[in-house]
């Protein structure tokens, strides 16, 4: 008795446990974390982080683990029997070169098409998130129907079962049909996408009818999505076979939005006439470009299939509707590509034409290349939109608001082509991570608006052309010289408040600041920013949000991001606009003497958790 009492007292031995031995032909399940390990998926992973705009944290709910959940799937499965990436964890590699590939093809490309600058910036992350989800999942429906997988106890699984628990060993149906995986997509990739990240894509409608039609195998109807995850499909095996990637990633090098962006400032800067005395190619005011419709696209057609470009259309009324899909002009109140306007000049000559109005920014970047504004003047016919803006500060109150628009987002640079996958995956010094900045622009998209047109007259009398800032303020550029710049700018009035070209408004008793325009004009007066951003691989404005963010002086919403909406109302439209709250608006103005009475702070939808 006393014997036993003295051994239930002694520690226990230690038993060494080992591992059953896999039997010949089959493989051992392992953990997404110890597939993910190796030194080259670990660097692709890096990788596709760089090409995010999140935190390490974000990073990791958004991205990583879905692609922890494929990777618990796919194992070491394949990516094909004989084809590319037919080793043992092929389809894994291949899965992530592909949304490697594909996050840096984004950055050609302004999403969603056609929409406000604004808009863009907003909804960037959701749509760089899109790409790498449909990176990932574009031939997850193999494991579903190429392959014939059993596990150890002489079971059939399927990837509807949830991961592989036991050994496991694989053959290839001879009976497979080559299309039917992409169909099979469906079956699976509510598995990797959680009911968050579904939710959150489900509240943009154009970017939710991609992923859908590319999930299920329909990349006819996929749109932009479905373009960039073929390039990049390409560009993998390419690779893998022994092929140019960058021969892949390069037809087309840019989207056709670029192209023609690039084609109109070519053919501005080298061949139209512009501010003529009499007869002219085109405008230039202090507000807007006013280009003559035919003669414009005449142009831009001749100067893009002179340079190989294919897919133009033959005709001028194709081309004002491309033109205006991809938001390079403005249209009229009644949605229309085509203004009507009288020009007048200073010594009495006028004739009328028919236009397309552009956005200066859009085509001049730095206003030190802008040409000075026409001396005469624009009268728009009633029939089109007035391009007057009116005040939405209170003490013009019998004017109705209207949403500034800024200049669309330009000069970001794209990369030519790639040298090699390993060059390509090497993280840029310059771009470096490791300060973790949140520049997270994850937005609710706002309510379907019935915008209702107003039509009048607007004589345009130009002001005396814009003259570099004389109060340059000393320094680098940068984040605290961004405040100061911006302090100072508000108390001197060069920045106007609450006015419907304003970027700095007043709500909720701080400051709302709106992004990207700030950025962009204190960009335009400090060039030295664009170099800067160039070597971060950053377009101006991008790089500078990010310095601004750094200093941690904003205010972040209650799931943890910095964009804030805000919606702008009037008696018969309403808008949207986007930006950042300031923790103490006393830092920019020493009282804030009201709030904005025409803007008010918008719930935002709830993010992935």
């Amino acid at each position: 008795m006393f014997s036993y009492f003295k051994r239930s007292k002694t520690e226990p031995e230690t038993v060494i446990t080992e591992e059953p031995v896999i039997p010949a032909g089959y493989l051992r399940p392992e953990k997404a974390q110890v597939l993910l390990a190796t030194p080259r998926r670990k660097k692709l992973l890096e990788f596709i982080w760089q090409r995010t705009a999140v935190s390490r944290a974000i990073f990791n709910k958004l991205y990583l683990l879905p692609i922890e959940r494929y990777t618990s799937l796919v194992q070491q499965f394949p990516a094909s029997e004989s084809h590319h990436h037919s080793y043992l964890g092929g389809m894994l590699d291949h899965g992530l070169e592909v949304i490697a590939y594909a996050l840096k093809l984004r950055q050609s490309y302004l999403l969603p098409i056609g929409s406000s600058t604004e808009e863009q910036a907003a909804q960037s992350e959701v749509w760089t998130a899109a790409i790498a989800y449909s990176a990932l999942l574009h031939d997850i429906g193999k494991i579903a129907v190429d392959i014939e997988v059993e596990t150890i106890d002489q079971k059939t699984w399927h990837p509807w079962y949830g991961e592989l628990t036991v050994p496991y060993r694989f053959m290839y149906r001879k009976d497979r049909e080559y299309r039917l995986h992409g169909a099979a997509s469906g079956l699976l990739y509510n598995t990797i996408l959680d009911e968050h990240i579904l939710d959150w894509l489900n509240h943009y409608p154009e970017l939710w009818k991609q992923l859908l039609y590319l999930l299920s195998g329909q990349h006819e109807y996929s749109g932009v999505l479905g373009e960039i995850v073929t390039k990049a499909d390409q560009a993998s095996v390419a690779q893998e076979l022994g092929g140019d990637p960058a021969k892949a990633m390069s037809a087309p090098k840019h989207s056709l939005q670029r192209k023609l962006l690039d084609g109109l400032r070519y053919i501005i800067k080298e061949q139209l006439k512009l501010n003529q005395a009499t007869a002219s190619d085109g405008w230039l005011t202090d507000d807007a470009l006013w280009l003559v419709s035919k003669t414009v696209s005449d142009k831009l057609r001749a100067h893009l299939l002179s340079q190989g470009v294919s897919g133009i259309p033959e005709n001028n009324t194709a081309i004002f509707d491309v033109l205006q899909e991809h938001a390079i002009i403005q249209p009229t109140a009644s949605d229309k590509a085509i203004w009507n306007a009288t020009i007048k000049s200073d010594t009495g000559w006028s004739n009328h034409f028919t236009f397309l109005k552009v956005v200066p920014g859009l085509i001049w970047q730095n206003t030190a290349d802008k040409p000075e504004s026409y001396l005469g003047q624009v009268v728009v016919a009633d029939s089109n939109e007035s391009t007057e803006q009116s005040n939405i500060a209170p003490n013009n109150q019998s004017k109705e608001p209207v949403l500034n628009q800024f200049a669309p987002q330009v000069g970001e640079s794209m990369a030519t082509g790639l040298d090699s996958l390993l060059d390509l995956f090497e993280p840029n010094a310059n771009n470096s991570r490791s300060s973790e900045p949140a520049l997270t622009e994850i937005t609710a998209p706002p309510p379907t608006l019935v915008s209702v047109p107003e039509a009048s007259q607007v004589q345009f009398i130009p002001k005396p052309p814009v003259q570099p800032p004389q109060n340059i303020i000393e320094g680098t550029p940068g984040g605290e010289h961004f405040l100061i710049w911006l302090k100072d700018a508000i108390l001197s009035h060069k920045l106007i408040i609450n006015d419907s070209k304003a970027s700095i408004h007043t709500v909720a008793d701080t400051v709302f600041m709106v992004t990207p325009s700030i950025f962009m004009r204190y960009a335009n007066e400090y060039p030295l920013v664009n170099e800067m951003a160039k070597k971060a691989e950053l377009v101006n404005w991008r790089w500078m949000q990010k310095q601004f963010e750094a200093l941690k002086v904003h205010r972040k919403n209650t799931d943890g991001f910095n964009i804030w909406t805000c919606q702008v109302s009037g008696q018969r439209k309403s808008n949207y606009v986007h930006g950042y709250l300031f923790n103490d608006p006393t830092i920019l103005m020493p009282d804030i003497a009201y709030n904005n009475p025409y803007l008010s702070i918008v719930k935002k939808i709830e993010l992935p958790k």
